[in-house]
């Protein structure tokens, strides 16, 4: 019987979840609670698929370009989520619109600046 990939634990650090809560409130508020559940219902999903193949997310270009290659990205496009992966967890940071200019957010939240 083949061996079962080992699975990561994938957290949500406080600013993760109060994306989360942010997007939510302002997808229900502007548009429907019923899109606001799919959204964050989406964006989950990708959370917990990161249990089972954390490295298949690319370099965030704001970072790369920064030579910056410890963070990785996945999508609920067009919600950027932003992580690391270190040792067995999945370490997500940043969940965001991918259609905002994300340097200044990402300097202050992954880099300290």
């Amino acid at each position: 019987m083949p061996d079962r990939p080992s699975r990561y634990e994938v957290l949500l650090t406080e600013g993760a979840r109060t994306d989360l809560e942010s997007i939510h409130d302002y997808i229900a508020e502007f548009d429907s609670v019923a899109n606001a559940n799919h959204v964050l219902d989406g964006l989950m999903e990708v959370a917990e698929s990161l249990s089972r193949f954390p490295e298949r997310g690319n370099f965030p270009r704001e970072l790369a370009a920064l030579g910056i290659k410890e963070f990785r990205q996945t999508a609920f496009k067009p919600w950027r989520m932003i992580y690391r992966v270190v040792d067995k967890q999945v370490i997500v940071y940043v969940i965001v619109d991918g259609r905002r200019d994300l340097q200044s957010l990402l300097a202050r939240r992954l880099l300290g600046a």
